[in-house]
Parts: structure tokens; C-alpha cells; sequence
């Protein structure tokens, strides 16, 4: 993948109100490690590729826009193979 991918803060917060039955505007900020397992999971589907996170970059992920630039960083890196 090239470029930026279009994933965006209200897609990682649908994503995050599908998981905990909360309306969109409901959804917290600040996630856990279970929303995050949650959220690397779907985005992954989504583009159909491994995100491969280190340890550093799943502890620096304490909120949605955390969360957003890691996996934007990911997504946008070369994909190996």
C-alpha cells in the first residue's frame, strides 16, 4: 500500500462503538488492551494485511488517536514479501 490509507479517527471510534454497544458519540477516548486487540484485528481485515506491531508501539497506544497514527505508520510501510 502507497500513499495514505484512508482509515480515519471516526472509523477506529464505529469500530470501538460495534465492540462495546455504545452510540458513537458514547465511545471513550482512552482505550484498554481488549479494544485494542479488537481494533488491530478489524484493521487488519479491513486491508488485509499483518499490521506486525512492535511491543514499544502497542504500549505507546493509550487512545484512539494513538492508536490511529501507529496504524497509519504501519499501513504505510513497506509490506514485506
Amino acid at each position: 500500500m502507497t500513499g495514505q490509507p484512508d482509515l480515519g479517527r471516526a472509523d477506529l471510534v464505529s469500530m470501538l462503538a460495534e465492540l462495546t454497544a455504545k452510540p458513537v458519540d458514547q465511545v471513550p477516548d482512552r482505550i484498554g488492551s481488549m479494544e485494542l486487540a479488537w481494533l488491530v484485528h478489524l484493521v487488519e481485515q479491513r486491508y488485509d494485511r499483518r499490521l506486525d506491531l512492535t511491543d514499544d508501539q502497542l504500549a505507546g497506544i493509550r487512545t484512539v488517536d494513538d492508536a490511529l497514527a501507529v496504524f497509519h505508520t504501519s499501513l504505510t510501510a513497506p509490506a514485506d514479501g
